[in-house]
C-alpha cells in the first residue's frame, strides 16, 4: 500500500460541521471512509495554522487517494492538498536509478 498526507483546510460550512459534530466524530468518519476504501487510517491531527487537520492513510493505490480526495473537495466543506509519502526504501531504490539531466546553460 501507498502511504498519503491530506493537508486539509476547511470551509465556513465545513467549521460549522466540526463544531456541531465534534473532533472525535470526525476521525472516526475519516477513519470510515479510508477502511472502507482499503486503506488504514495511521494519523489525524488538527492543527493550528494554515491548514485545519493533518491526516496520514495507507490506501491501495494513487486512484483510491484520488477518489477521496475528489469526494472531500466536491462537498464543498474541505480544502485538500493530497502529498504521496515515500518511505526510506524508495528513496535508496530511486538513488540506483542513473538519470542523465544537464542543468540550463551548462
Amino acid at each position: 500500500m501507498a502511504k498519503y498526507l491530506w493537508q486539509v483546510s476547511y470551509s465556513t460550512d465545513g467549521v460549522r460541521g466540526l463544531l456541531k459534530e465534534g473532533g472525535t466524530s470526525r476521525r472516526a468518519f475519516v477513519e470510515q471512509i479510508v477502511k472502507e476504501a482499503g486503506g488504514n487510517l495511521e494519523a489525524f491531527y488538527f492543527a493550528f495554522g494554515e491548514d485545519d487537520a493533518y491526516v496520514i492513510a495507507d490506501l491501495p493505490n494513487d486512484a483510491t487517494a484520488s477518489a477521496i480526495s475528489l469526494t472531500v473537495a466536491a462537498s464543498g466543506a474541505a480544502h485538500l492538498k493530497t502529498v504521496k509519502l515515500l518511505m526510506p526504501e524508495e528513496i535508496d531504490d530511486a538513488t540506483q536509478i542513473s538519470i542523465a539531466y544537464r542543468p540550463p546553460g551548462a
